[in-house]
């Protein structure tokens, strides 16, 4: 008898956009990512339609030996050691296969994937991707009944879901594209957002 066994099985992917005109989903996917990294286990920020990531001076050695072997398997993309974070660009394209590929090499690690509102619905519905969370960024202020609904759906496919309502700072934003904001660091995303969607990885 022949044994099969799922290579994303013991991963932890969350999506993360945006609803309607909220700005800021890309800075809380960044710090999302950074609330799951620890120094000896990278996580893998992937940016769905996003420009390609740039180095930074300060990264870990996690992130670094995840960089290497996201470039050998992927060398069509760019792929940046951000921090404690590694940053993948994928395009809209074809973008949901790459980041499928990715999370396989990453495997283990927290996966962090930010698409545009447009491609969220995909996103939920590619049978390889199966993530177990999403975090929206929306202003309840226009469009709470919107949100509602939309949560109501994703909680009824057994997913763990969390609302950012305000957009983080300008400050908090930049550390956690540097891969730089630790979970609980000021202006970062509030604890139990990060505990609802990310358990035992936070």
């Amino acid at each position: 008898m022949s044994v099969f066994v799922n290579p994303l099985g013991d991963m932890k992917t969350l999506v993360v956009s945006a609803v309607g005109e909220a700005e800021g989903s890309r800075g809380a996917a960044a710090a999302l990512a950074c609330a799951g990294a620890d120094v000896d286990l990278a996580t893998l920020l992937i940016d769905v339609g996003g420009r390609a990531p740039r180095p930074t001076l300060v990264a870990s050695a996690a992130a670094q030996k995840l960089e290497e072997r996201l470039a050998a398997h992927l060398p069509d993309h760019r792929v940046a050691a951000r921090g404690q974070v590694c940053h993948l660009a994928v395009p809209e394209d074809g973008g949901f296969d790459a980041a499928v590929a990715a999370t396989t090499v990453a495997r283990g690690a927290l996966v962090v994937v930010h698409v545009p509102p447009e491609l969220l619905q995909s996103a939920l519905a590619s049978p390889c991707m199966r993530p177990r969370g999403v975090l929206l960024r929306a202003d309840l202020a226009g469009d709470r009944s919107l949100v509602g609904l939309v949560a109501r759906d994703f909680l009824d496919r057994e997913l763990a879901v969390g609302v950012l309502k305000r957009r983080l700072s300008w400050v908090a934003e930049r550390r956690a594209l540097f891969g730089v904001l630790p979970p609980g660091g000021s202006g970062g995303l509030p604890e139990r957002l990060v505990r609802r969607l990310c358990g035992p990885v936070a």
